[in-house]
């Protein structure tokens, strides 16, 4: 589709997310002027078939992609539920402690069942019973993708559950002041009062912690629309219940508070059913700083692109041909610290160190071709 079509595309889409969200049927004249071709392909790309099916059956429009798009995802939740409670339940017997993370626990605040796709379950654990909870997700059935590396373990069970066990919230190496913060995560926690070992965050640490998450992805190859409902559906459910001033005192701790005042801005400029005549957003909703993050979040689809991440990590680096530089040598000689979570042979034997690069592109060049040329056009490309 051309750069005109994507934008219309994108305005049905945020259109009909909007009607499913707040339960409002959409108008049959403006879905008339959809092209559902293009309008599945972008709710695609943002993990949006579902909700975007919900509003198309209000309205009375079946149609088999979106139909069976919306039945996988319910497939899906319903597989990983079932998979969630067993694990909880071997996690009890075990004596871990755990707390269910991210989409386990906003799927549950949307009006509907299947209204959020989710491609993972998240839990945070005890991170010392690492070898522990290795050891039951294995007697489960499930295959070890990645252990002992960054944050969280990655566990995969056929047909789609996909698991990832956090030892911690976020990476000491790649994200080391949102770590610290939440170094002692557990003095955060409250006790589950129905099981001997589970815990949840209060409303207002959850909604921090939603954002920090948020931010995470938005800095790195950005995040999409999916996160803006996320923060829409939070703040219509729990908002005026929670704390504002513990909240955004901690959001300034982690230096993210402008982030979270220009996310909600959006959030709820863009879906309120108000913003919407004749369904088509009034030219006064948005504000211009809403159109700018707007225009950031739907180029990055749901986790991100790698031109918005390569751009990003340059900026950082200050941008321009010295940014590109730092950028090109960062990537190719790494940290110590990186070095001895993902290359432990080399950091035990730091001889060998020297041809870690070589090694490393040589690996690239057999298994990630594709990706490096993709990297190297989206530096080329960055400003």
């Amino acid at each position: 589709m051309n750069k005109e079509e994507y934008r219309k595309a994108v305005d049905d889409v945020i259109y009909l997310s909007s009607c499913a969200i707040n339960g409002i049927v959409p108008e049959l004249l403006r879905i008339d002027e959809m092209d559902l071709d293009n309008v599945y392909c972008f709710a695609e790309f943002h993990l949006l078939t579902g909700i975007t099916a919900i509003a198309l059956q209000s309205a009375g429009i079946r149609d088999d992609r979106f139909t069976q798009a919306y039945a996988k995802g319910i497939r899906k939740n319903l597989i990983m539920q079932a998979d969630m409670e067993e694990l909880l339940g071997r996690l009890e017997d075990a004596g871990v402690w755990y707390m269910p993370l991210k989409g386990s626990v906003l799927s549950g605040l949307y009006p509907e069942l299947g209204m959020r796709q989710m491609a993972d379950r998240d839990i945070l654990f005890d991170g010392a019973r690492s070898d522990d909870v290795r050891e039951i997700m294995e007697s489960m059935g499930f295959s070890v993708e990645e252990f002992g590396k960054g944050a969280h373990d990655v566990y995969y069970k056929l047909p789609v559950s996909n698991f990832e066990m956090h030892r911690d919230l976020f990476d000491p190496l790649r994200e080391p002041d949102k770590y610290k913060y939440y170094q002692d995560v557990k003095s955060r926690l409250i006790k589950d009062q129905d099981n001997g070992y589970g815990y949840h965050f209060s409303d207002e640490d959850a909604y921090i912690y939603m954002i920090a998450h948020e931010y995470k992805h938005y800095s790195e190859g950005g995040t999409g629309l999916r996160s803006l409902f996320d923060t829409y559906v939070y703040d219509a459910k729990l908002g005026a219940s929670m704390n504002w001033e513990y909240i955004k005192g901690e959001l300034i701790r982690m230096g993210i508070a402008e982030f979270e005042e220009k996310n909600r801005s959006l959030a709820m400029h863009l879906l309120d059913s108000k913003s919407f005549e004749n369904g088509l957003l009034t030219e006064n909703a948005l504000t211009a700083t809403d159109r700018e993050m707007l225009e950031y979040i739907i180029s990055s689809g749901a986790y991100g692109i790698l031109d918005n991440n390569v751009q990003n990590k340059v900026a950082g680096f200050g941008g321009g041909r010295a940014g590109k530089v730092r950028y090109f040598f960062r990537r190719l000689f790494l940290p110590m610290e990186i070095v001895k979570s993902s290359f432990p042979l080399f950091y035990k034997h730091k001889i060998l160190l020297p041809f870690l690069p070589v090694f490393r592109i040589g690996r690239c060049l057999l298994l990630r071709r594709d990706y490096i040329r993709k990297e190297l056009k989206a530096l080329k490309k960055s400003k």
